[in-house]
């Protein structure tokens, strides 16, 4: 018997600096209700998801900053999504700033949850590709994710969700190669991404007219190259002075975009991943314990960058 999993990516619209917690917590569980309508069985919420993408800015009062993050999840804002996935029987994957206390020392993370259908925690992954830098540099688009958030200390692991082994990944960590081929390693066959990504580049321009074709090329590659069904969803839209790409969508393992969002507000795409694809684009292509040589990579796994002659 074929096997299915019903995906739904869930892109928001831009989310000021404005809107209450309360505000924006009633627009996910809209969608997620429209998500659940159309017989999603899992859905896909962006990269911090519950508020503006604040690493837009140099905030100076800790008080502010901590306004931007999670200190339990759910908490007593959050728990309304749980409580409405339980109802609707639909799982999620929420991004969100995830503030940890350990004795006197604060930890933060990227982060993103999945969840069941019935409303408990599954699993949790934490970003490890920060782009950005530390303090504004000029020249640069500044984005500051290196001073809010540490580098993720979970790996890439992978979570059973009914019988289909799912994976986790938050917004940079698309373009680098390595996050799905570990996550196909760990087993994957669903990666779900929230992403939050700006039109513009003050660093190059010139390349501005490409921010979607890059989102999605690595993201096509990823899925082919490592037989994963993908299912990512973006923050888009005007937001707090900053527009931000949409382009939301579902990939196949075969590379092909299964279906898209076609403007940047609010929008739920819902897709019938069949997972038995996988194993037809491994047969063809990709029969990794036959072909692959790991020990032919080393290189990967001990520098960071190239060799330079």
């Amino acid at each position: 018997m074929a096997r299915y999993l019903t995906l739904a990516t869930c892109q928001t619209g831009p989310i000021q600096r404005s809107a209450s917690r309360s505000e924006t917590v009633d627009r996910l569980i809209a969608m997620l209700e429209r998500a659940a309508d159309a017989k999603a069985e899992l859905a896909v919420f962006p990269e911090l998801a519950l508020t503006t993408f604040f690493p837009r800015w140099r905030i100076e009062d800790p008080a502010e900053i901590d306004a931007f993050y999670e200190q339990s999840m759910p908490g007593p804002q959050t728990q309304r999504i749980y409580d409405a996935a339980r109802k609707l029987k639909i799982g999620f994957a929420l991004g969100y700033a995830e503030l940890v206390r350990e004795g006197n020392q604060n930890r933060r993370y990227n982060t993103t949850d999945l969840v069941g259908p019935d409303g408990r925690f599954i699993g949790r992954y934490r970003k490890i590709h920060l782009p950005g830098s530390e303090k504004p540099e000029a020249g640069m688009t500044l984005t500051l994710e290196r001073l809010y958030f540490e580098p993720g200390d979970l790996g890439f692991p992978v979570f059973d969700y009914a019988g289909v082994r799912v994976g986790l990944a938050i917004c940079n960590d698309r373009r680098w190669p390595e996050t799905y081929r570990m996550l196909c390693l760990n087993g994957a066959e669903v990666v779900l991404i929230g992403y939050n990504t700006p039109s513009m580049l003050d660093e190059a321009p010139e390349l501005d007219h490409l921010r979607v074709f890059h989102s999605q090329l690595a993201m096509q590659a990823g899925a082919y190259q490592n037989t994963v069904w993908i299912a990512a969803a973006a923050k888009a839209g005007f937001e707090d002075g900053q527009m931000q790409i949409g382009g939301s969508c579902i990939i196949a393992p075969t590379g092909e975009i299964a279906a898209r969002t076609i403007s940047m507000e609010d929008e739920v795409i819902v897709h019938r991943a069949n997972l038995d694809l996988i194993a037809t684009c491994q047969k063809v292509n990709f029969d990794f314990a036959r072909y692959r040589r790991p020990d032919q990579y080393r290189l990967i796994s001990e520098l960071a960058g190239p060799v330079r002659a």
